[in-house]
């Protein structure tokens, strides 16, 4: 049906007239997102003068929060009244934010007027009358619903009463906790404190020690702190782990003839030197026709894990193992990671293969997914594999250096059809027997870490299309895919730019595989060039991250159509839901609730993330650790970071990286370019960008912030 158009809108009007105009019509259209052109024509507005007249009355409109600009010229009514509900974010700095639970733009919440809404509780404010050019403010009026309230700090115990010192980037004030909910703590402990009530005339909110972690600065302490920061468990629970430890070792004659045998093939295990949990095997044996067979063996986690039960439930919650600097927590029980399901050596072991048969040019003939019972000849490390691939000596030479051709004709194909190779090295560090860092080293992904990682790729494709790829017409059953979208237009805009300054071109438009190829090349002509860390670093920041759904829309970063996770079911719960629903569907059942399988996708993706958060938080605290000796010394780095409070700097020699703060370029005020990544001066117009070399001394080393303070030399 045609809508109505506005008689007067089409004569000469004052802005004024043109004001209620407008704001009768998106009242009248709330809830509908109205471009530009849509505008003019619905309220025909056919000069320029009026249409100009408009645009400047849309801006203004923005600024006083009446309307959204959801994309560019395409507008939308904020139908909020003054009443709204969402969550409180509180900041340490007292600029605390309340998010609109149905969207819109953040609304300040000054500390006055916060109520004592701690982070992440969901409340309900009253919006101020909002001043033109003004941030959007409001009061907390009601506290719906509290969130966790936990904090990590540092106890000091007076004698009637302690405190929680924290650090925390959400609460400017420590906790009061009173004697008696001390549970046994002492001043220099670092404790887990629960805030219980804050009183509205109370400046301290009060708490209770929840648990005692150690002394602060004690390594144990330290990293369960962590844990307990990113809301991961530091202990595995005790009745889960009895339960594990009644799970019978013994393999049963019944169970060997239900399986395919893999025992008397050449098997193998290609692992880090301090791997205990080995989730992957692969075989190889020549076949009649010049063809091989090649096996790809995972443990058969799901033989010893039913679903629904005591081991199940943690290891859902959980989602994943994380890795710390000098530590695992792992998913599932000790007794099933490191023993049963690991593919020891000279075990006869259960596992879930998908298996090859491939000619010479590295093309699958056929394949198939078969519980097996396997027999690992060989347990090898990286390195071990690794010099038989480049010196052509040692144990199943054959077998290793016929995988290692084959595992790069695979990794070719894949560049070729627009993989896209993104080759880090990783910071890791040489520690003490106390946790204390000696040492950093830099670990670089090799041929023997290439072999593994191109046959579990392929077995997870495969698995993938065996369930997603169906004939025409028919419907896919519901499975939880690995899955990456194309990069941000955007962002891939602003890195073009970026590396234009170091004479790089991209492409930003055209097919996917045209711009992974353009990004492909790019990596290659920055390698082994000093600027090589920083394009990488600030080319996977213009990459979405890879996540978990049941909605499948390939890999873009492996280019492939159909992904997911199979092959590591000890670490990572996705491959354990991967492997049952596989089983399942392959003995015809049928498929399962999209609904409940999301949301598992949904969990397990922010478990990774968290997880990978609190790695990070775990490196970087061994970083500050590592350089706490070294205070007062210079250093050369770069650039590796600008925001609007300072400059991250990389030093080169150990990758450890801190923080220039922004007072400490005293010689100008300096303003934020987030386009070309640089801090410009005002009045000097010098220049700050990311990528700079830069010669640093080191201020200050604070363990409690996890944090590097510089100084530029």
């Amino acid at each position: 049906m045609a809508k109505k158009k506005d008689k007067k809108a089409g004569k000469r009007m004052t802005k004024k007239e043109l004001v209620n105009i407008v704001m009768d019509y998106f009242q009248k259209h709330s809830g509908e997102s109205i471009g530009l052109r849509q505008l003019f024509s619905d309220l025909r507005l056919t000069t320029h003068p009026l249409k100009m007249l408009c645009v400047d009355i849309l801006e203004e409109m923005i600024m006083g929060d009446y309307l959204t600009e959801t994309e560019r010229n395409v507008y939308k009514w904020n139908s909020h009244g003054t009443d709204m509900v969402g969550t409180f974010q509180r900041k340490s700095n007292g600029k605390n934010l309340f998010i609109p639970e149905d969207g819109g733009e953040p609304i300040f919440i000054a500390e006055r007027n916060s109520a004592h809404a701690m982070n992440n509780d969901k409340v309900r404010i009253s919006c101020f009358a909002k001043r033109k050019h003004q941030t959007a403010e409001g009061e907390v009026v009601e506290i719906l619903e509290r969130a966790d309230g936990t904090f990590i700090g540092t106890l000091q115990v007076e004698k009637n009463y302690a405190f929680l010192l924290t650090e925390s980037r959400t609460l400017a004030n420590d906790i009061f906790i009173p004697r008696d909910k001390l549970k046994g703590g002492k001043t220099g402990d670092k404790a887990i404190v629960k805030v219980t009530e804050w009183p509205k005339k109370a400046k301290n909110p009060i708490g209770m020690v929840v648990d005692i972690l150690g002394k602060a600065g004690d390594n144990n302490a330290e990293m369960h702190a962590i844990l307990a920061e990113f809301g991961l468990p530091y202990v595995y629970p005790l009745n889960v782990e009895k339960a594990a430890d009644k799970i019978p070792d013994d393999i049963t004659a019944e169970e060997i003839a239900r399986r395919e045998d893999f025992r008397k093939i050449t098997t193998f295990t290609i692992d880090p030197k301090d791997a205990k949990d080995f989730d992957d095997a692969l075989s190889i044996r020549k076949m009649e026709g010049g063809l091989w067979e090649i096996g790809v063996h995972i443990a058969d986690v799901s033989h010893y894990v039913p679903e629904g039960g005591i081991i199940d439930r943690e290891a859902e919650s959980r989602a994943t193992s994380v890795y710390l600097v000098d530590r695992t927590i792992p998913m599932l029980p000790e007794r099933l990671c490191n023993n049963l399901c690991s593919l020891r050596p000279q075990e006869e072991k259960l596992a879930y293969s998908v298996i090859f048969h491939m000619n010479d040019k590295a093309e699958v003939v056929d394949s198939r997914v078969v519980h097996t019972v396997i027999f690992s000849d060989r347990r090898f490390t990286y390195e071990e594999a690794q010099a038989i691939i480049e010196t052509g000596e040692g144990e199943y030479k054959e077998e290793i250096l016929e995988m290692d051709r084959l595992a790069k004709i695979l990794r070719q194909k894949r560049f070729a059809n627009g993989a896209i190779n993104f080759d880090r090295y990783e910071v890791k560090f040489e520690i003490d027997e106390k946790g204390k860092p000696l040492s950093v080293y830099f670990k670089e992904s090799k041929d023997a870490n290439k072999l593994v990682e191109e046959f579990m790729l392929l077995a997870n494709r495969t698995v993938a299309e065996k369930i997603g790829r169906v004939a025409k017409g028919k419907k896919p059953k519901v499975f939880p895919y690995r899955i990456h979208e194309a990069p941000d237009p955007e962002k891939l805009d602003n890195l073009s730019q970026f590396i234009a300054r170091f004479g790089y071109k991209i492409r930003t438009s055209g097919t996917k595989a045209d711009i992974s190829k353009s990004l492909n090349a790019l990596l290659d002509d920055v390698h082994g060039k000093t600027e090589e860390n920083l394009i990488e670093t600030v080319s996977i920041r213009a990459m979405q991250k890879a996540r978990y759904s049941t909605h499948n829309i390939g890999h873009y970063g492996l280019a492939f159509e159909y992904y997911t996770h199979f092959t590591s079911p000890i670490r990572r719960f996705p491959d354990l839901m991967v492997h049952r629903l596989l089983t399942k569907y392959l003995d015809g059942g049928r498929s399962v609730s999209e609904i409940k399988y999301e949301d598992l996708c949904d969990h397990s993706s922010l478990m990774e993330q968290t997880a990978a958060n609190a790695e990070r938080a775990s490196v970087k605290y061994k970083q500050v650790e590592f350089m706490s000796d070294k205070v007062g010394q210079t250093f050369d780095g770069v650039i590796s970071g600008v925001t609007e409070w300072g400059l991250y700097v990389e030093l080169n020699e150990n990758k450890c990286e801190g923080m220039i703060p922004v007072r400490e370029l005293g010689d100008d005020y300096y303003e934020l370019d987030e386009k070309n990544y640089c801090l410009r001066g005002r009045r000097t117009n010098k220049v700050y960008n990311l990528g700079d070399e830069v010669t640093i001394k080191v201020v200050s080393a604070n363990l409690e912030k996890k944090q590097l303070d510089f100084a530029l030399v």
